[in-house]
Parts: structure tokens; C-alpha cells; sequence
């Protein structure tokens, strides 16, 4: 097997390396066993938040560096996180999410050390982002964003949605797109599952999900039909949901997250995964869901086209009339017209969102930045 980052060490830098980083997370645990896959040596360092040290076992026998915070944890300012990067034996650098400290940290490196220096955004540069905390986000930009953007070798989109946005906002055009892989398939269906629809993800006001219980309120649904949320976020976001879920009736639960075995037994009873987003980078629950066999629901604000034109998911809109319809769509699907999407989405993970394909990807993208002279 051919193992293109044999003898190099790639930085993964990111203000989380815990639960609270969400989807962010999630790629960079995705992304360390990607690099060691492909024969090099990752090498994580992030803020340290109150979930570092319960999370850090997720990383195996990675080596994971967190730093504590000093002063607004909205900045994230980490006065450790510097000379640490500086000291660190690593060939590239590579930012996960943007809008902290961890950026202004990453140019610095790239200016001292003349490495290569790769930006994933993950979605933070959509639209729907940046018109929230404008004079929060225009003090990032003046502080710290345009020195890293500019000192960036090259940037990481998740779609060309992003690579878009990337484009509109930074100026820049060197972007590799490459999607977040699929987990290993799970035993495909033979049978339609139960009438259980679930949402997975951080609880936060993009992902709309008052707007899905009202929607699973009106909609006209099958017998034995239940909505389940599972996810973490911000107690007053946290508390919001409680309170719309307390209102909705016994077929709507909220479980807080679920990982592992936990997950992926969830996502593999379900009958769709939905995603009624305002905001997305590219949602993993949709994807891993796939691999399981299950459809997805999703927004265009998801960045999966590719699912609803194989026929692997619904589109809906973010009112509650849309969410309605797609449900009582999905929902009442005849079964074999159920699995024949459940099939439509297992070749999606095995196919263009396969571990596979995107570890030759990164590969690629790796090897044009650590080959390029600076």
C-alpha cells in the first residue's frame, strides 16, 4: 500500500479537541487517523475546554497538546500556543475552524517557520455566519483572519458551495475540495425500519430545530412514528430545546449526545436522518447515516446535492410546512421504494464519500503543499 506521508508530521490546530468543537471535532479525530493511514504522524493542539481530558482517549494513541485559555473564551487567546507550535517537529500545519485565536496563532507559525500552512473553514465563512456578531467577526478580521488567510498555503472546502464562499470572503482560490469520508458501512437494510426519524448534531439555533418539533407536530404521520434528537450544545440553547420538546408529546424525545456504538446503533434503527439547517459545512450525521443505510432529509443549506440527486435523500425547506412535507413524503414511502434509497445511500459512502476515495484526496492535497517551495 502506498503511504505518501511516510516520515512526515502534519500539526492539526483547532480551538477544540473536545465535544464542544461539534462537526469540527469530529473532523479532526476524522482527519489524525487519515494522516496516520496514509503513513505520517499527526499531532493535535487545541484549546483546552472542560471536556479536552474526557474526550482525549477518542484520539488513541495520537498525541494531543491542549492549552488553557486566558481571558473571554470567545477569543480563546492561549498565550502557550505559540512557542509550543514553534518547538513542535511538524513538516505542515493544518487549522481546523476559524474565528479564534488558533488562527493567529497558525500564521504566525507559517510566517516564522516558511511551512506549509492549509485553512479548513468548515462552513464558518457561510453566509448565514457571517451576518451574525458582524462587529465580532470584523475585529477578528482586522486582528488576526487576514494575516492567516494571507500567510495560508492553501485552503480545504468541504463543497464548492465553500469553495465559493472561501473565494467571496478571503479572496483566495487555491482550495482543494474534499468531503469529510464515510464511516465503514454497516449490514445493508433488507427490511423498511420503523417509523423513527432522528436529528444528530450540536443543539444550536442554526440547525432549527424548533421549527422540525413544530413540523412533526403537524405533520400527518404513520403509528408508532418518533422523533429523536441526540446532540450537546450551550445550556441556553440546551434549556430552548427542553422546553419545545416538553410541549411536543411522548413521540418527541430529546437523548443528549450519543457516540460510539450508541450512535451508530441509532442511526442504523432509524428510517431517515434529518438535517432542517439554516447552516452547514457538510453534516456528518447525513453521511454516517448513509453508511447505515439510512436516508437523509436535508436543507439545501446541507451541501448535499449529490443525495437527493441519487435519490439517497429528501429536500426540505427550513418552515415547518416543508419539514411537514418531507416527512409525510419520507414517511410514507412504500418499502421497497425505502430500500431502494437505503441502497442509493450506501453507495454513496461507499462510493465518492469512501474513506478511500478521500484519503487519495488528501493525499494529493498534502503532497502539493509539503512539495511546493515556499
Amino acid at each position: 500500500m502506498t503511504r505518501p506521508l511516510h516520515g512526515r508530521t502534519i500539526g492539526l490546530l483547532s480551538a477544540w479537541a473536545s465535544r464542544l468543537g461539534g462537526g469540527v471535532f469530529e473532523a479532526v479525530l476524522a482527519q489524525a487517523k487519515l494522516i496516520e493511514a496514509l503513513g505520517g504522524t499527526a499531532r493535535v493542539f487545541a484549546l483546552h475546554d472542560a471536556y479536552s481530558d474526557a474526550d482525549r482517549p477518542r484520539f488513541g494513541s495520537v498525541a494531543v497538546e491542549t492549552f488553557p485559555i486566558v481571558g473571554p473564551e470567545l477569543i480563546g487567546f492561549a498565550p502557550r500556543l505559540i512557542p509550543a507550535l514553534l518547538d513542535a517537529p511538524i513538516d505542515a500545519l493544518h487549522l481546523h475552524g476559524i474565528w479564534k485565536y488558533p488562527s493567529r496563532a497558525g500564521a504566525i507559525w507559517a510566517r516564522r517557520t516558511g511551512r506549509p500552512y492549509l485553512i479548513s473553514p468548515h462552513g464558518m465563512l457561510d453566509p448565514w455566519i457571517t451576518s451574525r456578531g458582524r462587529w465580532k467577526k470584523a475585529l477578528a478580521r482586522r486582528g488576526y483572519e487576514n494575516a492567516s488567510w494571507r500567510a495560508a498555503s492553501a485552503f480545504h472546502a468541504l463543497t464548492g458551495d465553500e469553495a465559493a464562499d472561501i473565494l467571496r470572503e478571503t479572496g483566495r482560490d487555491t482550495v482543494h475540495v474534499i468531503a469529510n469520508p464515510a464511516p465503514p458501512p454497516g449490514p445493508p437494510p433488507s427490511l423498511a425500519r420503523l417509523p423513527h426519524v432522528v436529528a444528530i448534531g450540536r443543539i444550536h439555533p442554526k440547525k432549527n430545530l424548533g421549527a422540525l418539533v413544530a413540523a412533526w407536530r403537524q405533520a400527518r404521520l404513520p403509528a408508532g412514528a418518533r422523533l429523536i434528537l441526540a446532540g450537546w450544545g450551550d445550556p441556553v440553547d440546551v434549556a430552548a430545546l427542553e422546553a419545545v420538546v416538553a410541549e411536543a408529546g411522548p413521540d418527541v424525545d430529546f437523548i443528549r449526545p450519543v457516540y460510539g456504538e450508541d450512535k451508530a446503533r441509532l442511526l442504523a434503527g432509524a428510517r431517515f436522518t434529518v438535517l432542517p439547517s439554516f447552516s452547514e459545512g457538510l453534516p456528518m450525521a447525513a453521511i454516517e447515516g448513509w453508511a447505515a443505510g439510512t436516508p437523509a432529509i436535508l436543507t439545501p443549506a446541507c451541501h448535499l446535492p449529490e443525495g437527493v440527486e441519487a435519490g439517497a435523500a429528501l429536500a426540505c425547506g427550513t418552515d415547518p410546512a416543508s419539514i411537514a412535507r418531507a416527512l409525510e413524503q419520507g414517511l410514507g414511502l412504500e418499502p421497497g421504494r425505502w430500500l431502494a434509497m437505503a441502497r442509493a445511500a450506501q453507495a454513496l459512502a461507499t462510493g465518492p464519500f469512501s474513506e478511500t476515495e478521500i484519503a487519495a484526496r488528501w493525499a494529493d492535497a498534502y503532497g502539493a503543499a509539503l512539495d511546493e517551495p515556499r
